[in-house]
């Protein structure tokens, strides 16, 4: 398979919707069967019915998800740079930012086995819970960090071909990854009576196979293309840069998980009926979140290569098209939610009360499709054009805003005033991102 860039001296491209559902649509695939991986772990481990074990891996999953999350700067710092490289048509300096990008993943992934018994000794004690729920979770927690290389180095080599436009050998690493973790947790699970740990290890394999898939395709590749220098790879300012990137994807990912667990939090302080009814409602924007993610992908790619070649004209038909697609989608989720709400959460939790204490809140649930629709979007075409520092400072601006307005509105409505915040939250969030791209569109393409 040959490295796909543009031909030289032709740098300019044309974005049609056709380009962008090419990427988008995949993606969307994609992310929509990860949540899947989570039920049925959910469902193999409650087969047990054991409250001790399903709660270890809930909190087991949780801090897991903070900590790989942490890392997703490996996938889209990797997206944006190597879809720069495509449109200046630099395939070298591509295989370049893969490589860094698959150092720095090592690295932090194998610092991670390290200090895997640290992180399950300090989580047993934040929990203070019982006994065998928090045995539960340290195996969980142990078992899977022995993927964390794994892990990481798959983000990277995801951002690698997302970047380069080749959603289909993503797409099929993410089904590979999703697919083969339901069955083989399955089996290890159930059929050969493993517990949860048998669930933790069959991610922890099928982790390692998709990165030795991925590993695999791309010495493939690189074998029939030129050698690229040790120099190269490791260049100072180059690996400057990239460091710079993902320290600031990295604090607006903390940040953006800050706010979802202060929205737990104030939550939990209204009732634990109130807690569990907005986890359930949480679902509609997580859903919402991977439907327009998708065609935030495609902005990754489509600006990053637009940015790469200097093609201003590129660029805003990019922004346009991906926006105009990000928004009918977004409309869409959120009729879904209002004229099936019912349904849905009744498919999501079985619990009577906690049905009828989500039932009030869904209309702020299904609005969170459209009042996030444009900041899922933006995130999307700063990470391509990586415009990091000000999607870092959006970030840190918009959180100021919503700690205020979830706390006002907190204590002047209850639960309909934390929804209201976090509405607030996500518009601030889209048009402060729109306002600063404006600026950017009109310096960085002066010439």
């Amino acid at each position: 398979m040959e490295e796909k860039v543009p031909i030289p001296g032709s740098k300019r491209f044309r974005v049609t919707n056709r380009k962008v559902l090419a990427t988008a649509i995949p993606m969307i695939f994609a992310s929509t069967t990860t949540p899947l991986v989570g039920v049925v772990d959910a469902m193999i481990v409650g087969r047990f019915g054991d409250a001790a074990l399903f709660g270890g891996l809930a909190a087991g999953a949780v801090v897991l998800d903070v900590i790989f999350v942490t890392f997703n700067f490996l996938r889209s710092g990797t997206c944006g740079l190597v879809a720069q490289c495509l449109g200046r048509g630099d395939a070298m300096e591509g295989r370049a930012v893969f490589l860094r990008a698959f150092v720095v993943a090592a690295l932090s992934g194998l610092s991670l086995v390290l200090l895997a018994p640290l992180v399950a000794t300090i989580c047993e004690w934040l929990m203070n819970a019982e006994p065998t729920l928090t045995a539960a979770m340290d195996i969980y927690i142990r078992i899977r960090l022995i993927s964390a290389p794994a892990v990481l180095i798959n983000y990277a080599i995801l951002g690698y071909f997302i970047g380069g436009g080749e959603t289909g050998i993503a797409l099929f690493l993410q089904l590979l990854l999703n697919g083969a973790n339901i069955a083989l947790s399955t089996v290890l699970g159930v059929y050969l009576d493993w517990g949860i740990a048998g669930v933790a290890w069959g991610t922890t394999f099928v982790e390692v196979a998709s990165m030795i898939a991925g590993i695999f395709i791309l010495v493939k590749r690189y074998r029939r293309m030129p050698r690229i220098s040790f120099q190269h790879i490791f260049d100072s300012d180059a690996m400057r840069w990239l460091l710079h990137l993902n320290g600031d994807i990295m604090i607006r990912s903390f940040v953006l998980m800050g706010a979802y667990f202060l929205f737990t939090r104030q939550s939990a302080q209204l009732g634990t009926l109130t807690a569990a009814a907005n986890a359930v409602l949480m679902h509609f924007l997580l859903f919402a979140e991977c439907l327009i993610g998708g065609f935030a992908t495609a902005a990754q790619q489509l600006v990053g290569r637009a940015i790469g070649a200097g093609d201003k004209t590129a660029f805003l038909r990019a922004v346009r098209v991906t926006i105009g697609w990000a928004f009918a989608v977004a409309g869409f989720a959120s009729v879904l939610f209002v004229a099936f709400g019912d349904q849905l959460v009744i498919a999501i939790t079985k619990a009577p009360d906690v049905r009828a204490e989500a039932v009030p809140y869904l209309p702020w649930a299904a609005s969170t499709a459209l009042s996030g629709g444009l900041a899922f979007h933006m995130n999307g075409v700063f990470i391509g054009a990586t415009w990091s520092r000000d999607m870092r400072n959006v970030m840190l601006m918009s959180f100021a805003v919503y700690i205020t307005a979830l706390f006002a509105f907190g204590e002047m409505f209850g639960n309909h005033g934390l929804w209201a915040a976090y509405n607030v939250f996500l518009l601030v969030r889209g048009i402060s991102l729109l306002w600063v791209m404006r600026r950017r569109v009109r310096t960085d393409f002066a010439a």
